[in-house]
């Protein structure tokens, strides 16, 4: 009869491993013991181990134990492991199956109704996991695991799967800043991060899904967070040489098509995720927290890793650092009133934009040729705005025809060319009559010195194409 750990010794060089090897006779028994182990390996799962006729029948769990009834997950059966895994923690040297850090997520007994091949019927009693679980085979190694018993805390919510960020007014330092905390302005893509056991979202602020643009931060997020269910408002950034957030430098990310030209980018322009707010944890929404509640919160999480930061807030004393972002040429702060509660898709007056340089966010409805040494490529851009939100008129406001580096000219050009088109889209005043028009569906971010009274851009530059912002929104005070 063959031996019940003969795959798990297979799988295994014991004079390599710290895992035990397991006594030479495993006794038969009705054991009720288990475990459930964290795994970082090559992708993070959760082992489930029950104690079963000498050794410890196992199963990973991809997304960990189901909290609810209505979410059943994936359970893939493994070989079987010696009773002394029971007390396994530690690191397993790369190069050797399963290698990675294995800590004891929890551990207790169970007693099992049902335990047959074709379905397992089980009461755990942990320190962490209590209640009735269920598990099946569906096809070959892979099975399902069901919460029978309502969820063990009757308030818990879903996390929420339709939600917008808030977003910051345009405006100036509070008179008073006792009652605010500053952040810096950061110049990147903001982002909303869903983050569940062993799967992770980035979301756009259009909640289009960004997740395979930023790997690397999919997976800092997923390592980190681990078992923690949560919704993070946040910013993705590259930073320069300098350490200064560089919205070109994101721009190379943005508008991949292939898995392999990410992983390429990667390499030479590292994506971070900057979290700055908590709108969900464990199970429980916050928005109704003051801000300083939830970020006291966030402050407790395990953000700090490679990809990953939680950038300080400062209390009061605006002034000083609004000059020192100047001195360092840094975009500018967002001061937030302490006692605010989030408000999802909202531009509140509880969050200022204070901004040493002027931006806006404008869309594209054509471009110029280019002459002398760009004859070959586009010279200018023609932008535009509406008068405000979701309005069918396009207001011109002039033309960009600064601050392109040769790659986002060959991207801009590879974007514009589809989207060609005879009239242009701009109603009243229009741009110059060789201008190329395009449907209006791209937005770029501009800096610029001032607003004229002619309602066009002085001293306009380009600084980068947004796939983050809804053209039907842009506005001029947007």
């Amino acid at each position: 009869m063959p031996r019940k750990l003969a795959d798990y010794e297979a799988k295994r060089s014991f004079a390599k491993t710290p895992e035990p090897a397991g006594a030479d006779e495993q006794e038969d028994g009705e054991g009720n013991r288990f475990v459930i182990q964290e795994h970082h390996a090559r992708r993070l799962h959760w082992d489930l181990r029950l104690e079963r006729d000498g050794v410890l029948a196992s199963w990973a769990l991809p997304r960990g134990v189901p909290p609810t009834p209505k979410d059943n997950r994936l359970a893939v059966r493994t070989e079987d492991h010696p009773l002394e895994y029971l007390d396994f923690h530690g690191d397993i040297p790369s190069g050797q199956y399963g290698a990675g850090t294995m800590t004891i997520w929890d551990r207790g007994t169970f007693v099992a109704e049902k335990f047959t091949d074709e379905k397992i019927e089980i009461e755990l009693r942990g320190e962490r996991v209590q209640g009735r679980y269920a598990m099946f085979p569906t096809k070959g190694r892979n099975w399902m695991i069901h919460r029978m018993d309502p969820p063990s805390d009757p308030d818990r919510e879903p996390l929420p799967d339709n939600i917008r960020p808030m977003l910051a007014s345009s405006g100036k330092l509070p008179r008073d800043e006792t009652g605010w905390g500053f952040e810096l302005k950061w110049d990147g893509v903001r982002t909303l991060a869903f983050c569940e056991p062993g799967r992770i979202k980035l979301e756009s602020r259009t909640q289009r899904d960004v997740t395979s643009q930023y790997p690397e931060v999919a997976t800092a997020l997923r390592e980190a967070l681990a078992s923690h269910e949560a919704l993070l408002d946040g910013e993705v950034v590259a930073f320069d040489d300098e350490g200064r957030p560089d919205f070109q430098r994101l721009q190379s990310r943005m508008h991949l098509a292939s898995e392999s030209a990410v992983r390429r980018r990667m390499a030479d322009t590292p994506a971070t995720y900057l979290a700055f707010d908590l709108l969900h944890l464990n199970g429980h929404s916050v928005l109704d927290l003051p801000y300083t509640d939830r970020r006291a919160l966030l402050e407790k999480l395990p953000l700090e890793a490679d990809h990953l930061q939680v950038p300080a807030t400062h209390r009061g004393d605006g002034k000083t650092l609004l000059e020192l972002t100047r001195e360092r040429g840094l975009e500018g702060l967002v001061a937030k009133r302490l006692d605010s509660k989030y408000s999802p898709g909202s531009r509140s007056k509880a969050w200022v934009k204070v901004k040493n340089v002027r931006t806006a966010e404008l869309i594209v409805g054509g471009w110029l040729p280019g002459q002398g040494g760009r004859a070959s490529t586009l010279g200018a851009l023609a932008v535009g705005y509406h008068p405000e939100p979701g309005a069918p008129d396009l207001h011109y406001a002039g033309r960009v025809g600064t601050g392109f580096t040769e790659r986002t000219l060959a991207d801009l050009v590879r974007l514009l060319e589809p989207l060609r088109q005879g009239a242009s889209p701009f109603e009243g005043r229009q741009p110059p009559r060789e201008t190329t028009f395009v449907e209006p569906v791209l937005v770029a971010t501009v800096a610029f010195a001032e607003w004229t009274r002619a309602g066009t851009l002085r001293a306009p530059s380009f600084k980068g194409l947004r796939d983050d912002v809804e053209p039907s929104q842009v506005t001029r005070n947007g």
